[in-house]
Formats: structure tokens, sequence, C-alpha cells
């Protein structure tokens, strides 16, 4: 057999006695949690801002960078919210290069599972105690999903995981929201499936056991841009993308129809300085159009303190060592001309 089966992994309810939440912080996330649902459901015109490193590769950085978002947050409460991400799981196109904290707590040494367990919950605590944020995170492992279940604020479905099964269910049985993103494709009529699939209630099989989904009202799309047969990137955040998009909730029968549009991927080409271009049409299309403005419920950043990304190794404090990302004074300026816009 070709998989070295390297040790037994310890099951979240260890990990989580191991490093449990305080009552405090338990009604921290359950506050956040209802300010962030009533975005999704309509109930607060408030603005979504899932924002930070397109991976989170360094605890010190990445809390100092949230901690600079928790002064611009108190700023901006009345018009924005903020989701800081904490990304801990990065899908490899390829399937090589560095796929984050859960498998490298340092980038520089081995992977280390049972390491990168106890560095992802450690940092989404710290993140929680230091500075009041619930967090975001990208389910890459639907079965992981339980070792942070009780810390974060929202979860999403990337391009590459869509499509999948497990994906589609474990999310109908989140009670956060959970953004599902069009796949590479293009194809918006898979985003609308998992949505739909999301939302309904499902028994299946998780982590060993036989369970039963509720459905998650709150899931809805995020609009991240797709790729040509050319391999050109294609974006899909034009006032006409969105448009389709509201008609086509219409038609479907969804509950909370909403969309998260991602200002980088294929939308930006992944020339990371556009984000702040794109974030500022989509809201001059939310101006001309009330179905457009009931849709849009936020924007997915990628920023971080420095500009652009670095290679592995280079250790510049506060860049990214995956995506290039907006760098934080022009981050911060955004975020104001964003609330000034609202």
């Amino acid at each position: 057999m070709s998989m070295i089966f390297e040790r037994k992994l310890p099951i979240p309810q260890e990990v989580k006695e191991q490093y449990p939440l305080s009552y405090n912080l338990e009604k921290i996330v359950n506050a956040r949690a209802i300010e962030i649902k009533n975005i999704f459901t309509g109930k607060s015109d408030k603005l979504a801002l899932v924002i930070g490193p397109c991976s989170a590769d360094n605890e010190d950085s990445v809390i100092d960078y949230i901690s600079r978002l928790r002064t611009v947050q108190e700023k901006v409460s009345d018009k924005i919210l903020i989701i800081p991400r904490i990304y801990t799981n990065k899908p490899r196109t390829t399937g090589d290069g560095y796929k984050g904290m859960l498998h490298q707590p340092n980038p520089n040494e081995k992977p280390d599972m049972y390491k990168g367990i106890v560095a992802i919950r450690q940092l989404h605590m710290r993140a929680l105690t230091e500075t009041g944020f619930s967090c975001a995170d990208e389910m890459l492992y639907p079965e992981n999903f339980r070792y942070l279940s009780d810390i974060l604020a929202y979860v999403a479905i990337g391009a590459r995981s869509v499509e999948n099964q497990q994906h589609r269910l474990t999310a109908s049985g989140l009670d956060i929201p959970v953004g599902m993103k069009n796949p590479t494709s293009g194809d918006i009529s898979v985003m609308m499936n998992s949505i739909t699939a999301a939302q309904h209630k499902h028994t299946f099989i998780y982590r060993g056991w036989e369970v039963h989904s509720e459905g998650n009202p709150c899931a809805h799309a995020i609009l991240r841009g797709y790729v040509n047969k050319h391999g050109q990137s294609i974006p899909n955040y034009n006032y006409e993308d969105l448009v389709h998009l509201a008609e086509t909730y219409a038609s479907s029968g969804l509950e909370n129809p909403g969309v998260i549009v991602d200002t980088n991927h294929a939308n930006s080409g992944k020339k990371y300085l556009e984000q702040v271009r794109i974030a500022k049409e989509v809201l001059h299309s939310c101006r001309q159009d009330t179905d457009v403005k009931k849709l849009v419920k936020g924007f997915m950043i990628e920023s971080y303190i420095e500009d652009g990304a670095q290679k592995i190794g280079e250790c510049i404090y506060g860049k990214s060592i995956t995506d290039p990302c907006l760098g934080w004074e022009k981050t911060e300026k955004l975020i104001y001309d964003i609330a000034d816009m609202l």
C-alpha cells in the first residue's frame, strides 16, 4: 500500500477539552454569530467584509494584522462588519506547495498534522481573546471542521471543492454562514446546486457517524471569477453578472439570496491592486439596481501587512507566502472608502 499511516490523530472533542473556550469567549462568538447571520438574512443592512491574508502563515503577524482591523472596525461599525480571514488550509491547484498552517505550523519545517491542529485552534483562540474577532476559514477538509466549530464565524467552500458532495452535506449541518464559490469553470449552476444542497436537510456519514443535518439557510454564493478554455481569467463581478445572479436566485426558490464578491483570484487575474477598483465598481453597481444592492452582502479581500507576496524562506514580516495581498495602508484606506460609499 502506498499510504504510510503515521499516527492516529486526536478527535476534535479531545482537542477542545485541552484548549477550551471560556464562558466569556463563548458569549462573544454567539453574539457575533447573530450579527453575521442578520446580514445574510436581510435583518441588517451592514456590509460583511471577509478580509485578511491569503494564508495564515505566521501567528504573530496574523494577530498583528487582525489587531489593526479591530481599530478600524470601531470606526466603521455602523456600516461594516469585519470578519478576519484566518485561512489555515491552503488548497493547491497541482497539490504542490505550502498547504497552510494545518499541514505546516512552520512553513520552513516538514509537515506535522498534530502540531497543525493545535496551532490552528490556538491561533483562532488568540484572535478571539486579543481582538474579540471570531474569524473565517476555508473548509478544505470537511471532517476537520469540528476542531474549530465552536470558534469560527464564517466558512468558505473553495472553487475546487464546491462540487464535492461531502462539502455540500457538511455545510448543510453548520450553524454559521457558508459561502459557496463558483467553480473555476465559471458555471454558476454548479454553485447554485451547491447552495441548494447546503440549504436542505440530509442524512449522511460524517467522521464515522450517521448524522442528520437541518439545512443551512445562510448558505450563499461567492463570485470569484473563472478561467476560460484558453486559461485566461474572466471576471464575474460586473453589473451584468450581478443582475444575472439576482435573476437566477429569484427563480431558484432559495432562502436568503446573497453573494459575497471575491475581489481577488480570477476576478482580478491575481493582480492584487485591482481589488480596490473592483470593490468600488461593485458598490457602484449596487447604486444602479435595488435587487443587486439587496443581493450583495459583502466582499472577500486578500490583504496583509505588506503588499505583494514572497517566497518561503525570505522571512519578510507580514508578507504573504502564497497569493499576493493588498498591504495595510491600502487596505485601511479601502475600508474607509467603502464605508463612505455605503
